[in-house]
Order: structure tokens, then C-alpha cells, then sequence
């Protein structure tokens, strides 16, 4: 591995060093001088090699890891709502709020909300396997899950005749439209399904407890979002946006990053026909004996 020359005639850090710090800084949420105890890095040149390393998986794996959806993908995801008994579904949609500690102080009436502290919100769509399909980031203003969609390119493909034909049925009627699972503070639109708010009828508990469970993917895929990488669960310390986005652009390439290689690890590295033919043999004696005791 290769090391820098300093002015001052001293090799400098290694590009593995540098790296090493802006993963750490990302993972663990550290303040950009807190690495200097085991790479003897400096803040400045940590905080250089966090902006060069997040810059550099934006334009290395941006295109694919930040992608809509393509043509396989939405076939995909339809056959696992229709299994999950969403017809039409694609994803879940909802929106998260990451505190922004070091906001400038003439920008803080704009990002400040209720809780009285600037946030900068990120309105995300997720599937089951936690994969994040959509992610709009940064726009300023005092928002919420609701007026974010003003500014949101989430419709552009609908709004400009680009959307994909989706046809499925509902009770005897037939859709063209795919939609997405939210909470019930997004409006009442054809695209969203919300939860019934009181159920009455064990046909509306059972609608609200299956919708409510699906639209806890992309929760999900918040907490494991920032799970993985505490520079996000943590306050941000930065001062540039711009480089604020690019470290949440980052994260995510990440993250979907080792979504797709656990969800194509497990079926590939082992052989479990085996263990799939006793799961299934098991499952159809509990059917058999759950339908005898009806």
C-alpha cells in the first residue's frame, strides 16, 4: 500500500489509514479529532478523508445502489406484496429527522420544527429485505411528512406519464396504479394505503394488523440505517450541507450494499434444499391439523 509524502519529508498516511477513518468516523459517530488515539490522524485531515471517501462511493457505486427501481426490481417487489396480500404494493413510504447540531444560526428558523432543534429530514421508501429504493434529502424549510411531498420527486414518473403499468385486482375491480403503505398522516390519495384508524369488524382488524405490520419496513430500515452507522443516530456535527448529504448518500449506498449481499449470501454460499423440504413437510401438517380443528 502506497503513502503520501509530506512537505515535510515524512510519509504520511496510507490510503487503508485513511479510509479506516472516515469508515470509524461513519460507523461510530466520532467527533473528526476523536481518531488521532490509534491513526495519529489529525481533525483536519480526518475530517478531509471522511469528504474524499464519501465523494468517492457517491461516484463509484451511486448509480446502482441509488437506483429507481428497474423493470426486474418492480416485478419483484409486486410478487412479494401480492405474497404478502398487497396486490399492488411496492414499498413503504415515511420520512426521518436527523438534528442537526452545528447548524449556522441564520439557518435555524428554517430547519427548526416542533421539537425546537434544526433537523434536516429524509423522506425514504423501503422494501421487506430493507433495501432503500427511494431518498430525498436536505431541502430546507420547517417540514413534515406531509409538505414534504411539494418538493418530493417521488411522483415525477406519475405526474409525467413514465410510471410503469401495474394491473391487479380488488375485489372484483381492477387497478393500474402501484401504491405504497404509510401512516395515517399522509393524505388521503390513491398512491397511499393507511391503516384503519379504530377498527370495528375482525375483517378491519385483520386489514389494519397486516398493513401496519408491511409498513413497518422502512422503520426498519431506519433503525438498522442508523444502527450501522451512528453518524446519523448521532447529531450532526458538520457546517457544509453539502457535505451533510453526502455523508446520508453515502450511508445508504452502504447500507444497501450489505443488504444485497446478505440477502444473496445465505441462499448461494449454503445448500438449503434439504432444510426447505423438512420446513415445508412441517408447514403442511400444521395446516392439515389447524383446518381439521375448524
Amino acid at each position: 500500500m502506497l503513502s503520501t509524502w509530506s512537505i515535510v519529508g515524512r510519509f504520511g498516511h496510507s490510503p487503508i489509514q485513511k479510509c479506516t477513518a472516515a469508515i470509524r468516523l461513519l460507523a461510530y459517530g466520532y467527533a473528526s479529532d476523536a481518531v488521532d488515539e490509534y491513526l495519529r490522524m489529525g481533525e483536519r485531515t480526518a475530517m478531509s478523508c471522511l469528504e474524499n471517501f464519501t465523494e468517492g462511493i457517491i461516484s463509484f457505486f451511486g448509480d446502482e445502489y441509488l437506483r429507481a427501481p428497474t423493470a426486474t426490481d418492480l416485478r419483484r417487489l409486486l410478487n412479494i406484496g401480492k405474497i404478502r396480500g398487497f396486490p399492488g404494493m411496492i414499498e413503504s413510504l415515511d420520512c426521518m429527522h436527523w438534528e442537526w447540531k452545528n447548524c449556522p444560526t441564520a439557518w435555524k428558523g428554517q430547519y427548526t420544527r416542533g421539537s425546537g432543534k434544526p433537523t434536516i429530514v429524509l423522506e425514504a421508501v423501503a422494501s421487506q429485505d430493507l433495501w432503500i429504493w427511494h431518498a430525498f434529502f436536505g431541502p430546507p424549510g420547517t417540514l413534515t411528512d406531509i409538505n414534504i411531498l411539494d418538493r418530493s420527486p417521488i411522483f415525477d414518473d406519475i405526474l409525467q406519464g413514465r410510471a410503469p403499468n401495474v394491473n391487479y385486482k380488488v375485489n372484483g375491480r381492477e387497478y393500474h396504479l402501484a401504491y405504497y403503505l404509510t401512516d395515517g398522516i399522509y393524505p388521503k390519495w390513491a398512491t397511499f394505503i393507511q391503516s384503519i384508524r379504530l377498527p370495528q369488524t375482525r375483517k378491519d382488524t385483520l386489514f389494519a394488523t397486516h398493513q401496519e405490520a408491511a409498513r413497518k419496513d422502512v422503520e426498519r430500515a431506519f433503525g438498522v440505517l442508523q444502527a450501522r452507522f451512528h453518524i446519523i443516530k448521532n447529531p450532526a456535527l458538520v457546517w457544509d450541507k453539502e457535505k451533510i448529504g453526502n455523508i446520508m448518500k453515502a450511508c445508504i449506498i452502504l447500507h444497501n450494499m450489505i443488504v444485497e449481499d446478505e440477502r444473496d449470501g445465505y441462499n448461494t454460499q449454503f445448500d438449503v434444499s434439504e432444510f426447505l423440504q423438512v420446513e415445508g413437510n412441517q408447514t403442511s401438517q400444521v395446516d392439515l391439523s389447524y383446518s381439521t380443528d375448524l
